[in-house]
């Protein structure tokens, strides 16, 4: 199989008997081991469990049973998915003598069930804490697009491994941006569903009022595929792209652009002729809240290991979680109080203004590495800091968000986020295509476009 073959061509090969399940797991697992130590996306390779699940759908074929939709078809899991008879790390050193994992994270069941086979798990921010996937324990992931800028984080791993073609699919996690930051670095999709929807059960936690797993591709009829069978209902019919109300985010998400994203943002919209330009109230302070709930919430869930294993934490991740355990409750819940009235605000702008919203996903293309800053207000501030600044404010409500990779010839990823109401992730999908049969979506599977 082609390196960059979709979840669809996978599992139609497999199907139609062109190439067994072993083949297309050892030739995946052959290009992780020969070809991930140019991003570093990988923690661990789940070799004997991979292969014993691609022997069983082999013998499973030559039954003449009828085969699952996905069966054959390998996938990633970012390093906080619990894996069967493996220790669930979260990207720390600090979990390793944890007893191995019981049972699989529910989203990983559904997808086995389906006949998809995890093969590795991938490189994350210690504790999902950061924009980098900068970690002290398993090394730094580049963007296999230009390797000496940034992946983003904290789902880097899950990111790049699509973005280089080792995977067509890969699971993350997103509290404030976590899939949403790598997905416009790396170049792919992304999705953030809506609060609550997808099953967090077995996926280690950071933020427990914010968490929401999801997941990467490189194309979106995968995207929306893997999707489905993780939400484990039929699909919901997409609406006609015409009947939609489209707006676009200005004030906060017009700021700091930089030159390349600025126009790519209207390109988009001068195809999708949206004309209409809406603004959230209090955005800077729905980013502060998204900030604090979410350093209160990890802070208290790690303060009693930290207590006794500071040490082995990255001193950076240590230390922002002390802080966040060490918050006054009365900043906690006035942090939830204004979350409660921000998404009421939110949901009267869907209601009354737009189905679909469009904004940028960060400010620039992926920084450098070596120079890890963006530029807020004029000022070079952290990059690992700053670059959710776009994604912190839409975490708040509770919104589906779709991660789109826009082209740029010549040129790093940009990304898009196109942000609808709860449960309203078909309406995202109906944008995405009509992005997609613009030409204006989609991002080649070489560096350059």
């Amino acid at each position: 199989m082609n390196r960059f073959a979709t979840v669809r061509q996978i599992a139609a090969a497999i199907h139609s008997g062109e190439v067994n399940a072993r083949k297309v797991i050892e030739n995946t697992l052959e290009v992780l081991n020969r070809e991930d130590r140019n991003i570093h996306s990988v923690t661990h390779i789940l070799t004997h469990e991979a292969l014993t699940q691609a022997d069983a759908i082999d013998a499973l074929r030559a039954s003449g049973a009828t085969l699952p939709p996905l069966a054959g078809v390998p996938f990633g899991v970012k390093d906080l998915f619990d894996v069967t008879g493996h220790v669930t790390t979260a990207g720390s050193i600090v979990l390793r003598n944890n007893p191995p994992a019981q049972q699989d994270a529910v989203v990983v069941q559904r997808l086995k069930a389906a006949g998809a086979i995890p093969v590795a798990t991938l490189n994350m921010d210690e504790f999902a804490y950061g924009f980098a996937t900068e970690n002290a324990h398993y090394g730094v992931t580049f963007n296999p697009r230009d390797t000496t800028r940034m992946a983003g984080g904290s789902s880097g791993g899950s990111a790049a491994a699509v973005a280089a073609g080792f995977l067509p699919f890969t699971l993350g996690s997103d509290t404030n941006g976590s899939i949403r930051v790598p997905a416009a670095l790396c170049g792919v999709w992304g999705l953030k569903s809506t609060l609550g929807r997808l099953p967090c059960e077995g996926a280690y936690p950071f933020s427990s009022s914010l968490d929401v797993v999801g997941h990467f591709s490189n194309t979106l009829d995968d995207l929306i595929t893997t999707f489905h069978v993780m939400d484990n209902t039929f699909p919901d019919p997409e609406p006609a792209f015409a009947a939609l109300r489209i707006a676009r985010l200005g004030g906060w998400f017009a700021t700091n652009l930089s030159g390349p994203y600025r126009n790519a943002l209207d390109k988009v919209c001068a195809e999708l002729a949206v004309r209409h330009t809406v603004e959230l109230p209090e955005v800077a302070t729905a980013r502060a809240a998204s900030f604090l709930i979410t350093a209160a919430e990890g802070g208290n869930l790690h303060l009693p290991r930290l207590r006794k294993q500071a040490a082995e934490y990255d001193p950076a991740t240590s230390d922002r979680l002390l802080a966040g355990a060490m918050l006054p409750a009365d900043t906690y819940l006035r942090a939830q109080r204004f979350r409660r009235w921000f998404r009421a605000q939110v949901h009267a702008l869907f209601r009354d203004e737009a189905d679909v919203l469009i904004a940028p996903a960060v400010m620039c293309e992926a920084p450098r590495r070596d120079e890890a800053s963006v530029t807020v207000n004029g000022k070079n501030l952290s990059a690992r800091a700053n670059l959710g600044l776009y994604t912190q404010p839409l975490s708040l409500p509770g919104l589906p968000v779709l991660a789109v990779p826009l082209r740029n010839p010549g040129g790093l990823p940009l990304g898009l986020q196109l942000v609808a109401a709860p449960d309203r992730e078909a309406s995202l999908f109906a944008v995405a295509r009509q992005l997609e049969r613009s030409g204006l979506s989609g991002y080649s599977s070489s560096t350059k476009d």
